[in-house]
C-alpha cells in the first residue's frame, strides 16, 4: 500500500522532493533495476495531467527525487490536484505505487 503524503508547491517556483522507498518491513528498498514515474491530475478521471521529473537518485538507499520546473508550476492553476509516484521493476514490468496524495498549488504574486 502506498504512503499518503500531501505536497505544497509554490506557483512559478522550482520544486523538488526526495522520497525514501521502504519495503513492507520498513527497511530501505533497493531500487536497482527500477524506473520511476510520477504524475498529477486535477481529478482521478481527468484526461489531462502534468508529469513530474522523476528519477531514482540513489538506488541502494531507496532514494527517488521528483521535480517540477518553474515554467511548469507557473502554467498550473492554483488549487488542489492529486498525484502518485510509481516504481516499475524493469525485469518483470511489475508496478508498485509507493506514494500518493494531494498537491496544493499556492498562487504566486511575482510575475516574470
Amino acid at each position: 500500500m502506498a504512503v499518503l503524503s500531501d505536497l505544497s508547491v509554490d506557483q512559478g517556483a522550482d520544486y523538488s522532493a526526495d522520497i525514501v522507498v521502504q519495503d513492507g518491513n520498513g527497511n530501505v528498498a533497493n531500487l536497482n533495476g527500477y524506473t520511476v514515474k510520477a504524475q498529477m491530475r486535477k481529478s482521478y478521471t481527468s484526461s489531462t495531467f502534468t508529469d513530474f521529473g522523476a528519477t531514482v537518485a540513489n538506488a541502494g538507499q531507496g532514494l527517488i527525487t521528483i521535480t517540477l520546473s518553474n515554467s511548469v508550476t507557473n502554467a498550473l492553476k492554483a488549487g488542489r490536484y492529486l498525484y502518485d509516484v510509481e516504481i516499475t521493476k524493469t525485469s518483470t514490468a511489475e508496478k508498485t505505487r509507493v506514494v500518493e496524495g494531494q498537491v496544493t498549488i499556492n498562487p504566486g504574486i511575482t510575475q516574470t
